[in-house]
């Protein structure tokens, strides 16, 4: 019988995009295996799974902590209905294993799992791990964390594996190398930016205010920009003002291929586009999002600051001004990029998605 996964969980491409990444791992080594996604209608995973090729099991849930009143009473509300949902996924699909990513909706698909006794595993992408995952250590056997120090969250059933990244984000650059776009100082450097897979309004109103220093300070960058959906046309409409050359989008899903590309990231410090960062080995400045649950950004980002492989600049101190001569910073110093990639690099976890597949068909075959 081929093997049966469930991956649930999502909301952000921070959490859905290790599942996928283990989905694949998973196929290259059972190519019969059937693994579906279970995940909301609000969330990325709606999207994106169906491009990925997997199918999607919708979940009613809602989150409990850091929204709204009216968010928590709401998600509180559907907590029923998404066990209900989740008992009959898990009927219908009738998995070898669940998987939870993160994000609220994995909550009742690895709970109702863990209780009918179906092997469970768990990914915290981040130094502090979400209330979901803390909610389920009791319940599942096994937890695949990306910092040593989030072992202590979920005792013996943890071991580290780094946070998994799709292949296609592991080599683009390797130490001191740079993109094709910069590999002559004729040629200029290519920016990305991007805040996340809804984008970051804070991140957006800094590069507008960057925008005219920028143009004015290099006749030789390249810039790409994922804004989210609300500020995409006042962000094209601030770069043709200035007269920078941009390409700007709401969303990317060609992450993998303009993040090679790129010789500078300017972006938020969420766990998973950390991993996708040293997996390629670029330099970056980050800007931690400051609501982030337990403050999780700040952590991870001065994990990779420490090593040298990125540059800080919190919110509260964010200007365009700043920004721009950041940026303009790197783009005039190659060799320092250079290091900063080199210095990513050694952070890279290569190897995770197949740590983590390992452990997963052990649990299966107990």
């Amino acid at each position: 019988m081929p093997l049966c996964v469930v991956i649930a969980g999502g909301g952000t491409g921070g959490h859905l995009y290790p599942g996928i990444a283990v989905a694949r791992e998973l196929l290259s080594r059972q190519p019969d295996a059937r693994i579906s996604f279970a995940g909301t209608a609000r969330g990325i995973e709606a999207r994106v799974v169906p491009r990925e090729g997997f199918a999607l099991d919708l979940i009613r849930s809602g989150g409990l902590k850091g929204k709204s009143i009216a968010d928590r009473a709401r998600g509180a509300l559907l907590l029923p209905l998404g066990l209900a949902d989740a008992w009959r996924l898990v009927s219908t699909r009738r998995p070898h294993l669940a998987i939870g990513v993160g994000g609220y909706s994995s909550g009742p698909v690895v709970l109702i799992a863990a209780l009918r006794g179906i092997p469970t595993m768990l990914l915290e992408q981040n130094a502090v791990p979400g209330l979901t995952n803390r909610l389920l250590a009791r319940f599942v056997r096994a937890a695949a964390v990306t910092f040593d120090s989030t072992r202590l969250f979920f005792g013996p059933k943890a071991f580290v594996s780094g946070n998994p990244v799709r292949p296609e984000f592991i080599g683009t650059a390797g130490p001191g190398k740079e993109s094709d776009i910069d590999a002559g100082s004729d040629h200029g450097t290519r920016l990305l930016v991007f805040g996340g897979s809804q984008g970051a309004h804070a991140i957006n109103m800094a590069m507008v205010e960057a925008a005219a220093e920028l143009a004015a300070g290099s006749s030789h960058l390249h810039l790409t920009h994922q804004t989210g959906e609300r500020d995409v046309e006042m962000v094209r409409a601030a770069y043709r003002q200035a007269g920078l050359e941009a390409d700007v989008e709401p969303f990317l899903y060609d992450m993998e291929r303009q993040l090679g590309q790129a010789d500078v990231i300017v972006c938020r410090a969420g766990a998973t586009t950390l991993a996708e960062i040293t997996a390629a080995g670029k330099a970056a400045i980050l800007i931690p999002l400051p609501t982030a649950t337990d403050d999780h950004q700040r952590r991870n980002a001065e994990v990779l600051a420490a090593a040298g492989g990125a540059d800080v600049m919190l919110q509260q101190d964010l200007t365009g001004l700043l920004l721009a001569r950041r940026l303009l910073a790197l783009a005039g110093d190659r060799q320092r990029r250079r290091e900063m990639a080199a210095a990513a690099k050694s952070l890279a976890r290569p190897d995770a998605a197949r740590m983590i597949v390992d452990r997963a068909i052990a649990l299966v075959k107990r």
